[in-house]
């Protein structure tokens, strides 16, 4: 545990892959540089691997006031021992009071083995952070400016506000998506800060011989239009329908977990609290009752266009448009009519 520096910055872990920063630290940068902002502190950004430093521009245009690159032939390729280690000796040096990984695989296990080392706590799967300020219970004692660190609990049916007052740095994972990633700015001055690592082969565990990236079938985040279904769809032959009408509209197809646990679609097309967070042009929902854990996802659509069969599905509260009747009958004639307008 490291002392509770209320003056020290606030930190994301720049996850990249073979020199190649993902999208999930870019879309917490923008989140992040406002948290600094709000603290008057500097956003300082954690970057590992071999030969990344030219890396540190793009981060600092996406709003990095300091790049903390830490390089080593070791470190080209992610292993839970040798990151964790690095960042542990980072954290302890320069004791910043926020830490953010996104929730891929990556920063949830290497999350959670920081804060381990560290005996700090991490709040898992965030879907926003805030600062505020928070009183203790029975008590006259007020603390100021804490990370709340927010997300659905117990199964997606409330949403939890988590602090961390004295065991610091405030980790959180933040899920994909959630945050809108910010445009760069191209004439943003930083400081890249090269630091020493000490590693050795025998710090590791394995031996990591090559490495295989398999890339999804579909990006949801990009996706203007999407076309979803779910569980009330029936089957995976009327799941077909879902495919016709993405084709015509030009669209991604979307589904709920359901629909993948049922195998009509693959995991890739998931859209929910367990898949993907998606803000297109238009959302189309079809047989989806609209379950809490899906709107995670889908919520922040521009247009909501749902169709069930039932009028009392719960996705009706949230749709801009309401269709009410059997997919069978509504598809067809859509997909119809869009291609008689072709």
């Amino acid at each position: 545990m490291i002392s509770v520096n209320r003056e020290g910055e606030v930190w994301v872990f720049a996850e990249q892959h073979g020199g190649v920063i993902e999208e999930t630290p870019l879309e917490l940068m923008g989140k992040a540089r406002g948290l600094a902002d709000e603290l008057g502190v500097k956003l300082g950004v954690m970057l590992l691997g071999d030969g990344v430093k030219g890396l540190s521009t793009k981060l600092i245009q996406f709003g990095a006031d300091k790049v903390y690159v830490a390089e080593h032939p070791l470190l080209e390729h992610y292993q839970t021992n040798s990151y964790s280690k690095v960042i542990y000796d980072l954290i302890h040096k320069h004791e910043p009071q926020i830490v953010l990984y996104g929730a891929t695989a990556t920063g949830r296990d290497l999350g959670p083995r920081v804060a381990s080392a560290i005996k700090a706590g991490l709040t898992a799967d965030c879907t926003d952070l805030q600062i505020g300020d928070h009183k203790i219970a029975n008590s006259e004692d007020v603390h100021k400016n804490l990370l709340l660190q927010i997300r659905p609990a117990f199964g997606g049916n409330i949403i939890a506000t988590i602090i961390n007052y004295d065991r610091w740095p405030q980790m959180a994972t933040i899920r994909e998506g959630v945050m809108p990633m910010v445009e760069p700015d191209v004439k943003r001055k930083g400081e890249v800060i090269e630091e020493s690592v000490e590693l050795s082969q025998e710090e590791l565990v394995l031996e990591i011989l090559d490495e295989h990236k398999r890339q999804k079938k579909v990006n949801l985040k990009a996706a203007r239009v999407i076309v979803a279904g779910g569980a009330g769809v029936g089957s995976k032959e009327n799941f077909k329908l879902i495919w016709d009408l993405a084709n015509c509209l030009g669209a991604s197809p979307g589904a709920t977990r359901a629909a993948v646990d049922l195998g009509f679609i693959d995991h890739d097309h998931q859209v929910g609290q367990t898949g993907t967070t998606v803000r297109p042009s238009l959302y189309i929902a079809v047989g989806i009752s609209g379950a809490i854990q899906h709107q995670a996802g889908m919520s922040g659509s521009q247009k909501i266009v749902a169709i069930n069969n039932d009028p009392d599905a719960p996705i009706f509260q949230l749709a801009h448009y309401k269709i009410v009747g059997d997919l069978n009958e509504v598809l067809p004639k859509m997909i119809k009519a869009i291609k008689e307008k072709v």
